[in-house]
C-alpha cells in the first residue's frame, strides 16, 4: 500500500550540510569524513524510513562538491573472496567501479582508489591494473604495523608512514567505500598522519546513518540494523564514554565503541594534543533522527524490514551463506517485538497460491515435497495478485504478468504471449539449447513480451505498467532462480522468500 512518508530529505539535507561544514571549519578547513553505509541506492534506508531518498547522499555529495574531494577504499581481501552486494547480486569490486561511474554521472570524479590491507592478492593486482589502464589513480596500503595495539608504532613512518600520501586540494575529503571494513578509517588517519608531518593540522569525523544516535536504543529503526548486519555480529549500544563525558544517553555500536580508546589514543599522538573528541558520538555528524517527520510510521516500516531480514538471513542459511546463529538473532528481534512472518501481507497469498492451506503453512517451510511454487505481490493500492508455477512459466513470471495485466485493466482471457511466441522460445530453450524445461523465468518473459508488443497491443499496454511496480513488496515460497532474481531486482521489486528450493536439482541455472 501508499506509505504515509516518514522522513523530510529537503531538512535532512540543509541540516546534514551544515553540520559537515561546521566540523571542516573545526579543522582548521582540513577535514577527512569517513563516510560509511552505501552512497547510491540505500534501499535499507529508504525502507525503514519511508519517504527517504535512496540517492539522498549522492545530493548530499552535490551540494559540497565544490569544497570536496572522494577517495574511494576497497579491502583486498573481499576483492579476492568475490564479495557479494546483496541488494545488486554484484561483487564488491564491480560495486567499486560502478560507484565510479554513478558518481561521474553526477558530476563528480574520484580523486583516487585505495586498495586497503593489500598483500599481493591476484585477483586485487588485476582490479588495479584494470583501474590504472583506465587512467584513474590507485593506491595500495598494506596491514598496518602495530594495529591496534602498539600506537607508537602505528603512528610512526613504518606504520601509517608507509602507506603513499594522497595530495588533495579540497577542504572536506571524503573516504567512502563498498560495505563495511574496507579501510575507511585506517585511510583517513593514515592521511591525517602525512598531513601533521608536512604542518597541515587537519580533522577526522565519521558520517554514518546507522544506528541513529539521538533515538532510543530499542527503535525499531536501529534494531531494523542490527538485523541488517546480524551476519558481522554489528550490535547497538548506549555510547558508554558519552554518557560518562555528559550524562546523557546517545546509540552506538560496538565496533565504533570497542575501537574509541585505540583511535583517541592515535589522534592525540598523531596530533600532540588531547582529542577534540569525548566519545564516538562525538566523531558522528549524523543528522537522520532530525529529519524523521513521523515516529509511528517509521517503527512500522522498520518492524516489517526485520521481518524481510528473517526471510533473507533463512534462505542465506539454506543456500550455505549463513550460520544458525545469525538466523536465532533475527529471529530474536521478532520475538522482542512479538512480530510474526505472517504479518508481512504477502507471506500468506504465496503459500496460498502454491496450494497450502493457511494452517500448514509453517509446515510447509520445512520442506519442498511437489514441488509447488507461489508468489504474491502487493499493487501500491493494497490489491494483492498472486501466481503459481506452471510447466509455462516460473512463479514470479505468473506473478508480475498477473500484476500488469490488473494493472492495464487486459481481462484474464487475454494473453500476453500467444502460441506462436511460446513455441518459438520453447524450440530454443529444448531444441536447440538443450534445456530441460520450458517453463519461462521472469527474465526470459519479459524479453518475449517484449516482442510480443510488437504486433500485441495488449503486451505493449502491459509493459508500460512495469514501472508502476517498484518498491512494491512480493514474497515467494520458494529462493528464485538466478533469472527470477535479477528481474525482480530489475523491477525495484522488494522480494522475500521461503528457504525453500525451486527444484530438487542442485544445480540451478
Amino acid at each position: 500500500m501508499i506509505q504515509q512518508p516518514g522522513f523530510d530529505n529537503e531538512k535532512y539535507i540543509k541540516e546534514q550540510t551544515t553540520e559537515i561544514l561546521k566540523r571542516v571549519d573545526r579543522f582548521n578547513n582540513k577535514l577527512y569524513l569517513e563516510f560509511g553505509g552505501k552512497l547510491l541506492y540505500d534501499y535499507h534506508a529508504a525502507r525503514v524510513l519511508p519517504g527517504y531518498d535512496p540517492n539522498v547522499k549522492m545530493r548530499l555529495i552535490r551540494e559540497l562538491k565544490d569544497n570536496a574531494d572522494i577517495i574511494l577504499c576497497i579491502y583486498a581481501g573481499d576483492i579476492e573472496r568475490k564479495k557479494i552486494r546483496a541488494d545488486f547480486g554484484i561483487t564488491y569490486d564491480a560495486d567499486a567501479l560502478k560507484l565510479i561511474d554513478n558518481l561521474r554521472t553526477w558530476g563528480i570524479n574520484v580523486l583516487g582508489v585505495v586498495i586497503t590491507r593489500f598483500d599481493e592478492q591476484p585477483a586485487a593486482i588485476i582490479f588495479k591494473n584494470k583501474l590504472e589502464r583506465r587512467d584513474i589513480p590507485v593506491y595500495t596500503h598494506r596491514f598496518t604495523k602495530g594495529y591496534p595495539t602498539d600506537v607508537d608504532m602505528i603512528v610512526s613512518d613504518e606504520g601509517y608512514g608507509a602507506n603513499a600520501f594522497i595530495e588533495t586540494k579540497k577542504p572536506l575529503v571524503i573516504v567512502t567505500g563498498p560495505g563495511p571494513g574496507s579501510g575507511k578509517m585506517a585511510t583517513c588517519l593514515s592521511q591525517l598522519y602525512h598531513d601533521y608531518k608536512r604542518g597541515t593540522k587537519s580533522g577526522y569525523a565519521k558520517f554514518e546513518t546507522f544506528p541513529i544516535w539521538n533515538i532510543p536504543l530499542k527503535h525499531p529503526v536501529n534494531v531494523a540494523y542490527e538485523a541488517a548486519t546480524a551476519d558481522i555480529r554489528d550490535f547497538n549500544l548506549i555510547d558508554p564514554f558519552h554518557l560518562d563525558a555528559y550524562g546523557e544517553k546517545s546509540v552506538n555500536y560496538n565496533r565504533d565503541v570497542e575501537v574509541f580508546p585505540v583511535l583517541r589514543r592515535i589522534l592525540e599522538k598523531i596530533t600532540g594534543e588531547p582529542s577534540f573528541y569525548k566519545s564516538p558520538t562525538d566523531m558522528g555528524v549524523n543528522r537522520a533522527g532530525f529529519a524523521i517527520t513521523n515516529d509511528e510510521v517509521t517503527k512500522k516500516a522498520a518492524k516489517m524490514e526485520i521481518i524481510r531480514r528473517y526471510f533473507r538471513y533463512r534462505c542465506e542459511y539454506a543456500m550455505g551463506f549463513s550460520d544458525k546463529e545469525t538466523v536465532q538473532r533475527v529471529e530474536l528481534f521478532l520475538k522482542d517485538f512479538n512480530l510474526l512472518p505472517e504479518e508481512r501481507s504477502v507471506v500468506t497469498p504465496a503459500r496460498e497460491a502454491a496450494g497450502v492451506a493457511p494452517k500448514e503453512a509453517r509446515d510447509y517451510e520445512r520442506g519442498n515435497e511437489g514441488i509447488f511454487c507461489g508468489g504474491a505481490l502487493e499493487l501500491k493500492d493494497g490489491t494483492i495478485i498472486t501466481g503459481s508455477n506452471s510447466s509455462l512459466m516460473h512463479a514470479a513470471t505468473s506473478m508480475v504478468l498477473h500484476a500488469i495485466k490488473h494493472l492495464a485493466g487486459i481481462p484474464d482471457k487475454i494473453k500476453l504471449l500467444p502460441p506462436h511466441i511460446t513455441d518459438s522460445v520453447k524450440n530454443l530453450k529444448t531444441e536447440i539449447l538443450d534445456e530441460k524445461s520450458l517453463s519461462l523465468d521472469l527474465e526470459e518473459a519479459l524479453i518475449a513480451i517484449s516482442i510480443s508488443a510488437t504486433n500485441n497491443p495488449a503486451a505493449q499496454l502491459a509493459l508500460e505498467k512495469l514501472r508502476e511496480l517498484r518498491d512494491c513488496e512480493a514474497h515467494m515460497t520458494h529462493i528464485p532462480t538466478p533469472g527470477d532474481e535479477a528481474g525482480l531486482r530489475r523491477l525495484g521489486i522488494n522480494l522475500t522468500t521461503d528457504p525453500n528450493f525451486s527444484t530438487n536439482d542442485l544445480f540451478i541455472t
